[in-house]
Order: structure tokens, then C-alpha cells, then sequence
């Protein structure tokens, strides 16, 4: 198979490999925190994902790569339950987060989106303060302590890279913050919560390269503490901040693998022709 090298940009640091080699996707049991298993998704009678089988690491980046329309937004909302709100949509199979099954008829849909956070292609803050798009999630959730919600946003806006810039502002509209500032807020709305879990699709396609570059940046700090999916267009991007990546291709999982592996040496020619640019 054809060798090939991508220009990432800025130079990833070197890491140990800290999961085995994987066959089809699937990890040891210790190290997969997402398991998912033949998951299908429907949009009434039209289906739309094909028995989805994959393991996702704990505290790693997982990228979800292909053209439009080949299903990566449908299934990282699948492991929220966020399609749960279009009508007659369903999904059949298994998704295990932490080894029980969202789909399974008792679960707290509310409890699983606070423990798995999302951030979406375009930024969507509150017409609110900065302060209180923050407390926004936490309030809901009852606290009222105003010492408690302080100590919360500013933790939350740390995480987020964004403290420094807008600590003396806090106060002002969410609305006046620019596209970049814009999008870290909501990730600092969504680690608010406390999620153990963070879903981005497509969370710095609509930025310039200065505000992508800190998105990006962002993302490798988070995963220190958290498990990542991103999907992204950009497979660029894909190459520098993700540790494991995954090939759609109508609504089928092709290829998943460890990234490298995924734009260096792919086994499947279909991923070949999509990361070196042939068609997509």
C-alpha cells in the first residue's frame, strides 16, 4: 500500500501507545470507555447508520472523518441521545458508556447529557452575560450558592483558555465576544456540568486558522481529564489532535485505528483515496 506523509502544521508531541493493537475496532475491555456494538440509526424508515461496531479510549482523542453526509454528526449525537429530539428517529444496537447501555429503556437521558457534554459546529451562546452562561447549566441543576457558582465559572472558563481574556468582563454580554471566544465559552458552558465526556462536531469549522489553532490546542489540554470526539472535516486537524481515528463512508464504519496508522499506512483503499484527497 501506498506510503504518504500529510502536513499537520504544528508538530504533535511524541507519545507512548497506551492501547494494543486493535482489530476492527475493538479494545480490551479496561480500556474502553465508549463500547459500541451493531448500532444501526433511523430517520423514520431511512437508515442511516450500519452496524456501527467500535471501542472508544478513555482520555484520548477520537477524530470521525469522511465526506458530508456519511453520518459522523448522526452518530456522536447518538452517544448523547441528542437525535432523541427529532421525530421518529431511533437507534437499535448497543451504545455502552462505563459498560451500560444508553439505549436501554431506564436511563436518565438528562443524567446522560450532563455526564457527556457537547459542543456543536456553531457557537451558540446565551443572549446573557458571560457569568451567567456559565451558571447557566448549574442552576438548572439547583445551585444556588453565589460563592459555589463563582468558583465554578472561573474553574470552568481556566479549562477553557478563556479566563485571562475575559475575567474583567464577566458581567457583559456573551453576544460581544468574538467567533473564537465565542466557541470556548460554550465548551466552558459544557465543562460547567462536569461531564466526563465532551462530543464537538465540527467545533472550529466556522473559525480562522488563530482561533482554530487555540481550539485545537484547547482540546489537546482537555484530554487530560476527559474522553473527546470530534468530528471534522479537516483532516489536518484530525492528524494533529487526535489520538485514534475513524473513516465513515455511508453510513459504515470503513476503517478505525490509531491515527497514524489511519493517514500513514491505511488497510482499506477507500481511506487512502479520502485522506490523500481523491475524492470527498
Amino acid at each position: 500500500m501506498t506510503t504518504f506523509l500529510i502536513d499537520t502544521g504544528t508538530p504533535r508531541r511524541i507519545k507512548a501507545p497506551v492501547m494494543q493493537t486493535q482489530i476492527n475496532g475493538m479494545a480490551s475491555p479496561a480500556e474502553a470507555r465508549i463500547r459500541v456494538r451493531h448500532f444501526d440509526f433511523f430517520y423514520a424508515d431511512a437508515k442511516v447508520l450500519h452496524g456501527i461496531t467500535m471501542d472508544i479510549p478513555d482520555r484520548q482523542v477520537t477524530a470521525l472523518i469522511g465526506p458530508s453526509g456519511c453520518g459522523k454528526s448522526t452518530f456522536v449525537r447518538s452517544m448523547n441521545r441528542m437525535n432523541d429530539i427529532i421525530p421518529d428517529a431511533h437507534g437499535e444496537g448497543v451504545i455502552e458508556i462505563d459498560g451500560r447501555n444508553i439505549y436501554d429503556g431506564g436511563t436518565d437521558v438528562v443524567e446522560l447529557r450532563r455526564r457527556v457534554g457537547m459542543v456543536f459546529q456553531k457557537s451558540n451562546p446565551f443572549p446573557k452575560s458571560i457569568f451567567e452562561n456559565i451558571a447557566y447549566g448549574l442552576k438548572i441543576g439547583g445551585v444556588r450558592n453565589r460563592r459555589q457558582l463563582s468558583e465554578t465559572v472561573e474553574k470552568s472558563l481556566r479549562r477553557a483558555a478563556l479566563w485571562d481574556e475575559v475575567k474583567d468582563r464577566l458581567n457583559d454580554s456573551a453576544m460581544a465576544l468574538s467567533g473564537g471566544q465565542q466557541q470556548r465559552l460554550c465548551i466552558a458552558r459544557a465543562l460547567a456540568v462536569d461531564p466526563e465526556i465532551l462530543l464537538m462536531d465540527e467545533p472550529a469549522s466556522a473559525l480562522d486558522p488563530i482561533a482554530t489553532t487555540k481550539i485545537e490546542e484547547l482540546i489537546w489540554e482537555l484530554k487530560e481529564n476527559y474522553t473527546i470526539v470530534i468530528v471534522t472535516h479537516n483532516m489536518q486537524q484530525a492528524a494533529r489532535v487526535s489520538d485514534r481515528t475513524a473513516f465513515f463512508m455511508l453510513g459504515r464504519l470503513v476503517e478505525y485505528g490509531e491515527t497514524n496508522t489511519i493517514f500513514m499506512n491505511p488497510r482499506e483503499k477507500m481511506t487512502e483515496d479520502y485522506v490523500t484527497g481523491r475524492f470527498g
